[in-house]
Order: structure tokens, then sequence, then C-alpha cells
């Protein structure tokens, strides 16, 4: 059974999972202006306050609840802000990753990789032309240029034969030639422009059409070091400190080549979102970022000779937790905490009748407890799972079911009641 993915992250908070700074979790850091601001901002002045018994909380007839938390994401592994608060103080990438990933030893990972395009909805793929550019047919054959015939986009899709067909548009769309198996778009490396139903970007490596089930899956197949160009710069700012940055791409490479050793699909490997990490291809570049990854490249963390799971996330709030890995401790985080994280404590407010509309079962809402946590940080860690008590009854949610359905940055919280 494959481990846990990161949840979406959008910071990133690649919430992986996977924040994906992410975003992209899933989850996956983002910059601040980005982060999502699920709740109200507590509100001003004196409010009357129900005390707490234990984990547990009275909550009146007419209640405002304010959540206090910690962090953004899951927490497993590297914390991003927590990456940059270790470069401020002085620390190599090898040292943040090795604290964010003990037990992980130094490796290498190179090679290609295959990535399922999101974006490109459709049952073909359809590129602009350009200098170089052929088509392959991955039943046999080598590259065949296409012809300089005045054609405004070039597409491999579906006949009705059921075979891929290639063909160009210039007033409509002419057939041009019939493959025996799946085909691909290639330019001798050079990016290449995709067009989809929402817009155009241009891609490294190859465009493939990849037939699956009764449809055609659009494939990016490019080496492992230029897909992390087109990752690192969507999951932490490329602008943070080098070895911050560097420190994903370590992060960022690892993951990959255990997802790649994990594959999502027989037609493809990874995927382009925060379930993954955050993909956008040539056009999300920047120059600092593939510094860090030219920087380290073929760098990775490995445990038995193979490929690292290494999640992470935008904020551990001051700690990590535990993942699906021996090398995912739970652990205090003494990076995460700088000034210029907003999301190492957070607060958002909701009135009672939002729990009560989310859990109609539950009727009047009475009483919050918290049945379980993980027992690491503050308030006893993060909350797995917690039980709201109506009029009409209660239900028992998991930590991150809470979370999901109120839109919160983590389930490393707390709460205080008032009447309103």
């Amino acid at each position: 059974m494959r481990p846990p993915q990161r949840l979406p992250l959008r910071l990133p908070q690649r919430l992986s999972l996977r924040l994906p700074l992410g975003l992209a979790v899933a989850a996956l850091v983002a910059p601040a202006a980005l982060l999502p601001t699920p709740a109200t901002a507590a509100p001003a002045g004196p409010q009357r306050t129900a005390e707490p018994v234990g984990d547990s909380w009275t909550v009146p007839r007419a209640a405002t609840v304010t959540i206090t938390g910690r962090g953004y994401g899951h927490g497993h592994g590297m914390s991003q802000y927590g990456a940059e608060g270790a470069a401020r103080q002085g620390l190599t990438e090898r040292q943040i990753a090795e604290f964010y990933y003990p037990g992980t030893s130094w490796g290498k990972a190179k090679g290609r990789v295959t990535v399922a395009i999101s974006a490109d909805t459709g049952d073909d793929v359809v590129v602009r032309p350009r200098s170089g550019l052929k088509v392959a047919d991955l039943a046999g054959g080598g590259r065949v240029a296409l012809p300089q015939n005045g054609a405004k986009q070039w597409r491999i899709a579906r006949a009705g034969t059921g075979v891929l067909r290639v063909a160009y548009r210039t007033d409509r769309w002419r057939g041009w030639r019939d493959l025996k198996g799946n085909g691909e778009f290639y330019a001798g490396g050079r990016p290449i422009t995709l067009v989809t139903p929402s817009g155009e970007k241009p891609y490294r490596g190859r465009l493939r059409a990849v037939r699956l089930g009764g449809g055609v899956e659009t494939v990016n197949d490019l080496t492992l070091e230029s897909y992390l160009k087109g990752v690192v710069p969507l999951e932490i700012p490329a602008s943070w400190s080098p070895a911050a940055v560097r420190a994903q791409a370590i992060a960022a490479r690892t993951y990959a080549a255990y997802e790649r050793a994990h594959p999502r699909s027989l037609g493809y490997q990874l995927c382009d979102t925060t379930s993954c990490q955050v993909y956008g291809g040539f056009s999300a570049e920047h120059p600092a970022s593939n510094a860090a990854i030219d920087a380290t490249k073929g760098l990775a963390l490995t445990v038995g000779g193979e490929p690292a799971f290494t999640q992470f996330a935008s904020s551990s709030g001051g700690w990590t937790s535990a993942g699906s890995m021996p090398y995912l401790t739970a652990k205090k985080d003494p990076y995460d905490g700088w000034a210029g994280n907003p999301v190492h404590r957070w607060r958002a407010t909701v009135d009672d009748a939002r729990l009560e509309r989310a859990w109609p079962a539950i009727g009047d809402l009475r009483r919050i407890v918290v049945v379980d946590r993980d027992g690491n940080g503050q308030w006893g860690g993060r909350v797995n799972t917690l039980r709201l008590v109506g009029g009409r009854g209660s239900v028992t949610v998991s930590g991150d079911t809470f979370r999901s359905v109120l839109g919160l940055r983590s389930t490393y919280l707390t709460f205080k009641v008032g009447a309103r």
C-alpha cells in the first residue's frame, strides 16, 4: 500500500501535503498574500468565554468559536518556512535535509520522469509548430520531422478506427499520418508549446499522447533535472536563502524519484498537482531556483539504497509530525518560528451555526471535545479525533476532516468558545 500523499499545501502547502508554501499540496510554501483565509479574523473586544474542562469546551446557545492554531499542512518531513529559518541561522542544505529527514543517507537520483498534465482535459495533444518539431510513433520507428506547411497547430488524437492520428490545422484539421502506438512530439529538448482548453504553456522534453481507457492522456516525458526546474519555484519562493531553495531541490528530487518508483498509472509516473508536486513546465522556471537545482544536481536522500519518501509542508508550527516512514519523525522544530513566517501561529473564527450546518445531525451544538491528540507540542499536539456534541446527537470526526471542512491551515489547534 502506497504511503499517504501529502495534502495540498498551497502556499506553496505540495498541504506533500504537497504547505505545497503549495500548496499545491497535496497540497502545496506560498507567499503570504496567497494564503487562504477560510475564516474571519477574530472579533475585537471582550467576550464572555466558556472555560474549558480538560480538552473540552461548553458551547452556549449562540456562540463564537475561536480556533488558534500553529503551522500549515500535515507537518510531515521538512517545513519549508523552517528550511528558510534554518538557512537564516547558517545551516547548509545538507544540514537542513538531515534535520528534517533523520536516518536517511545521501545518494543520487537521475534519469527521466513522466508527468500527467492535468490542464489538458481534451482527448488529444495539440502543440504549436516550432523549428525542429518532430513526431514519433512509440510502437516503432524513429522521429519524423514535421513539414513546414503553414500549419497553425499539430495534433495527435484518436481517429474513428481507434488508432492515433497525427493531423495539422490550417483552415481546418487535415490528417497527416496514422500511428501504430502512442505518439509524441519532440523538438530536441527545446520547449514545445502545449495548447489546452485553459490556455497555452511551454514544456521541456517530449509531449506524449497516451491511450488510457477510452481516452488520450497528455504526458510530459523529460529529465528529472528539467522537471525540477518547473517544480521548485512553485513549492518555495526562489528568492529565499539559497540554502533553503537547495534543500527544497533535494527534497523535491527525492520525492519525485520515490514517486517514479511507485507510479500513479501505467501511462505516467507523477501528476502535476499538489497530490504529487506542483509542476508548471518551462514558464514556471526562475534563475535562482534553476541555480539551486544545478548546484545539487542528482543529490537525493535514500533509505536502503532506494529514494526516501521526502514529504514536506509549508510550516510545522514548531513541531513536525510523525508520518508513514521511520524518518518522518515528530520532533521539536526550532527553525519554523522566525519573524517572516505568517502561519507559525494563526487564528480563525467561526460561529456555532457554521459547525451545525457542517454536521447537521448534532442539532444545536452543546460541546466540543478533543478525544485524541498526537502528544507532540503545545496543547498536546495535533488533533487526531474530536467529537461535536449537540442537542440531537454527536459526531466523531478526524482532525483532518475537521480541518478540511472548515478550511483550516492545520490540525495543530485548540479552541476558545464565547457567547455572542
